[in-house]
């Protein structure tokens, strides 16, 4: 070990007061700025070299007598990645992400960031990645500690994509908590439990949850970070379609952004639908005063600004240097072919049942639940339609439209499953799947045990029709893209 009073490049290891210690950038030959080995930022000193002792640190190399033991190097390795992934850049969790998102699906993240309690409305355009964002959002809040537990609302027939997303991408495996899922997961209560006390990562549907008695629970156990996904359902916007639903939703989200500490991210590719109550109402959420603000003057918008991010495709084609390939031009065909003898086999079946369903609704059931078998039944025949696996899954799956509590909410939930009503570019919803099970959304699933394993029969048919040797469809498919 040499002693030397100055010229120590910034990065060297040094030894004074005892320990040693790496000189910082700020050093001077005559005023050196040092932060220990193994402390932080507020353990950084300053050391004057002409009046104390300052000199090179060096190490004795290893030895074979140094030799230690998988577990402790294995405790080495996790400690260090701990403290790169905490001291190496802004954000805390990308380090455990299972995702590599593009540039700009960092900026939801670093605007709701900025703020000491996030409220955003996410309103990109369809396909650019909401579902990331918000992830991304509820990563970093969960990684920093300004977020313990994460609720998720969303229709039903998106809750599995959610949690599949959630978990797959993020590392947050959360709960269903669905008509058919809340009576198993009530079971596995100890007495006077809430299933959101117990369960810290929960995806709910927005339809079940919204019922007062539910909705009385889930706020008194509120998580303290709740997304929204298509927020733009859960506001009123003077329309008299399906109201009472909308009030309904509007009332669960007012009551949620009623506490000012809870983080709160609204999702939705729809932000204004022509009309302006709904999208001021939608804005009130995150901040009562953007409700009112006039949106016409500089200070309106950059207050707006701080709570809303909307982006078209042609705005991050290319951003910060990066190229992000969106579909501009589409080429459509219309190619005819024949269905397999074993397909054509399981429509019959499939046509069977969904006569049955709609002849049985008729008899004595309520219009409500005509109505939702109606859509359910329509639901599965345009699945089948499109692929066994599409039709196998709905097969498996509670219907949309079963968890609706009035007409128009049936009607509204069946057209989303069944019509085309989209935006041609849309890429989110394609995997949707719509359900076969019609059951009442207030109780355990009415299905009989029969009649569900005669479902459960026809989605095992389907799942065997997979592959271009059954599927003509898929067979016409490759043929035509080659």
């Amino acid at each position: 070990m040499s002693t030397t009073n100055s010229g120590f490049a910034p990065g060297t290891l040094v030894r004074a007061r005892g320990r040693e210690w790496v000189v910082l950038p700020d050093s001077e030959p005559d005023f050196l700025v040092l932060r220990p080995l193994g402390g932080g930022d507020d353990d950084t000193a300053a050391v004057f070299p002409a009046l104390e002792e300052v000199v090179e640190a060096t190490f004795t190399p290893p030895t074979v007598d140094d030799l230690g033991d998988t577990a402790s190097a294995d405790l080495l390795r996790t400690a260090l990645r701990i403290g790169f992934r905490s001291s190496a850049g802004p954000f805390r969790s990308l380090g455990r992400l299972a995702v590599e998102p593009r540039a700009y699906q960092y900026v939801p993240l670093m605007v709701a960031l900025r703020q000491e309690t996030v409220r955003l409305l996410i309103a990109d355009d369809v396909g650019i990645g909401k579902t990331i964002e918000a992830g991304l959002i509820a990563s970093e809040l969960l990684a920093q500690g300004d977020a313990s537990r994460v609720a998720v609302l969303c229709s039903p027939a998106l809750a599995e994509q959610w949690q599949r997303e959630l978990r797959d991408k993020f590392g947050i495996d959360a709960e269903l908590v669905l008509p058919s899922t809340a009576a198993r997961l009530q079971r596995g209560l100890m007495m006077n439990e809430s299933l959101f006390q117990k369960h810290p990562f929960v995806v709910i549907s927005t339809d079940f949850i919204k019922a007062h008695n539910r909705r009385s629970e889930f706020l008194n156990h509120c998580p303290d970070l709740v997304i929204v996904d298509e927020a733009h359902s859960a506001v009123a916007d003077g329309a008299s379609g399906g109201a009472k639903a909308r009030t309904q939703r509007y009332d669960l989200l007012r009551d949620i952004a009623r506490d000012p500490s809870r983080h709160l991210v609204l999702v939705t590719a729809t932000p204004h639908s022509g009309k302006d109550e709904g999208f001021r109402n939608l804005l009130g959420l995150l901040d009562p005063a953007l409700a009112t603000v006039n949106l016409d003057d500089v200070k309106g918008r950059e207050h707006l600004a701080r709570h809303f991010v909307q982006r078209r495709r042609a705005d991050i084609r290319r951003f910060l240097d990066e190229d992000t390939a969106f579909p501009s031009d589409r080429e459509t065909k219309e190619a005819p072919y024949e269905l397999s003898a074993e397909y054509a086999a399981l429509f019959d079946r499939v046509l069977d049942y969904a006569r049955e369903q709609i002849t049985d609704a008729t008899t004595g059931q309520p219009v409500l639940r005509q109505r939702v078998r109606w859509w359910s039944a329509l639901a599965l025949l345009r699945t089948l339609a499109s692929s066994p696996r599409a039709a196998a899954a709905t097969l498996r799956t509670r219907a949309a439209s079963a968890e609706a509590s009035t007409i128009e909410e049936a009607d509204a939930l069946g057209r989303a499953a069944v019509l085309d009503t989209a935006d041609d570019e849309a890429l989110e919803g394609i995997d949707v799947t719509p359900g076969a099970d019609a059951g009442d959304p207030d109780e355990e699933p009415t299905t009989s045990k029969s009649q569900r394993r005669r479902l459960l029969d026809l989605a095992k048919a389907a799942d065997n029709l997979s592959g271009p040797k059954l599927d003509r469809k898929l067979a016409k498919l490759v043929a035509e893209v080659k």
